[in-house]
């Protein structure tokens, strides 16, 4: 099977609209969880997650954190013009960067009622500040807006901060809430950049983290600033025709020591569990970094970008430990300890996992490339999986319950 030829009508499911979580459980931890292994399902709730995982296994989250990327100006006649912050423009930065610019920046944002936004600049002025929105460059879905501020000193995290709200998912169907400037962010969120959340990691809570560690369970993380582009419908009869959404990831040199040891032992005792598809696609995407730095040590950042199709047109015979020790290799050459670098990776049936052996996930939407990545982790069986969990009232998407899917 090429994976270029799945068919998407293949990964339809009836969701009915009250199976969707609009709102989260009281408690983080509370939520449900199953357990897919070897053909047999079992049920728990996260807060014991570990009695589902093995001693001596690494999980990898992802600590971006969501950014209040919603801003609601005013027109002169009193119309309320949204603008969505997207992802940095290119007079800035990556996103962690642009986050703490200074001043002013441009981005690429979705504004909803554009019609309304004549060539007038836009004000919000609150107690604490001054923003002002320019309308620059149209593209075919996003505007270029160059925002500016005062007082200067301020970045434009706190900017956000001060006067943006949570981008709450659209199938929510609600507007942002308090509640959700604190549910709709992880609890160990660091770095900002995301206009959604990896929500895989919203069950989780300090008191799971003491199990973990009573276990010698261990965790590392990832960056990678998740773009609207999460929600992005898939239009066309097959995967080939769909053009996947690009992000950012940032990951440390002691990450990538840290998953080639672990990989390294090869044992079913030591596996690799990403949190979060997100997380998923980073690692996976690194191993396909790394196939390219063993292929061309003198490789650009550039050049070591990952292109949709790459993991099934690369070569295929260069083992993970390998490719992660490549990918070391480069960064000592280019004097640094941090990949900074944009990955457009699809995981979808045939592919098969390079790095990790288990993924922890919320439940997802019918024909989506989220749930293409899951089938590329358990094949046919997510139809079982997912029915299972229809039949068994487990709440689904951001706000939802969740499962640890382990590989066929």
């Amino acid at each position: 099977m090429n994976a270029k030829h799945a068919q998407i009508k293949d990964y339809r499911y009836d969701l009915p609209e009250e199976r969707i979580a609009k709102y989260p459980l009281a408690e983080r931890d509370a939520s449900k969880l199953l357990a897919y292994k070897g053909g047999e399902i079992q049920e728990g709730v996260y807060r014991d997650i570990d009695q589902f995982i093995p001693k001596d296994s690494l999980l990898v989250f992802n600590n971006t954190k969501v950014i209040q990327a919603r801003l609601k100006f005013k027109n002169e006649f009193g119309a309320t013009i949204e603008i969505f912050c997207l992802e940095p423009a290119e007079e800035n930065p990556e996103q962690s960067s642009a986050m703490v610019q200074q001043k002013s920046v441009y981005w690429y944002c979705f504004v909803g009622k554009a019609i309304k936004w004549r060539d007038e600049v836009l004000t919000l002025e609150t107690e604490d500040l001054t923003l002002v929105a320019e309308r620059l460059d149209k593209t075919d879905a996003t505007f270029k807006v160059k925002l500016s501020w005062q007082p200067e000193t301020l970045s434009f995290a706190e900017v956000l901060s001060l006067t943006g709200e949570m981008p709450i998912p659209p199938y929510l169907r609600r507007k942002s809430e308090p509640v959700d400037k604190n549910r709709y962010q992880t609890i160990y969120a660091k770095h900002n950049g995301s206009v959604a959340a990896p929500t895989a990691g919203l069950h989780f809570t300090s008191a799971i983290f003491e199990k973990l560690d009573k276990n010698n369970i261990r965790r590392d993380n990832v960056t990678l600033h998740v773009g609207a582009g999460t929600f992005k419908p898939v239009f066309s009869d097959t995967i080939e025709g769909h053009s996947m959404h690009t992000e950012w990831i940032q990951v440390s040199a002691d990450l990538l020591e840290n998953l080639r040891s672990t990989l390294q032992v090869d044992t079913p005792k030591n596996p690799i569990i990403a949190v979060g598809t997100t997380s998923m696609r980073t690692i996976e995407s690194l191993y396909w970094m790394g196939v390219k730095a063993y292929s061309n040590p003198a490789a650009t950042l550039q050049d070591l970008e990952i292109q949709q199709w790459d993991p099934y047109e690369l070569k295929q015979d260069i083992s993970s430990a390998d490719s992660l020790a490549a990918l070391l290799a480069w960064l000592n050459a280019n004097d640094s300890d941090q990949l900074v670098c944009k990955t457009q990776v699809i995981l979808a049936p045939p592919y098969h996992l390079r790095v990790a052996s288990a993924l922890i996930t919320n439940f997802h939407q019918p024909m989506s490339t989220l749930l293409l990545l899951i089938a590329s982790i358990v094949g046919d069986e997510w139809k079982t999986i997912y029915k299972y969990a229809m039949d068994n009232d487990y709440r689904f998407l951001s706000y939802g319950d969740g499962s640890i899917l382990w590989k066929n």
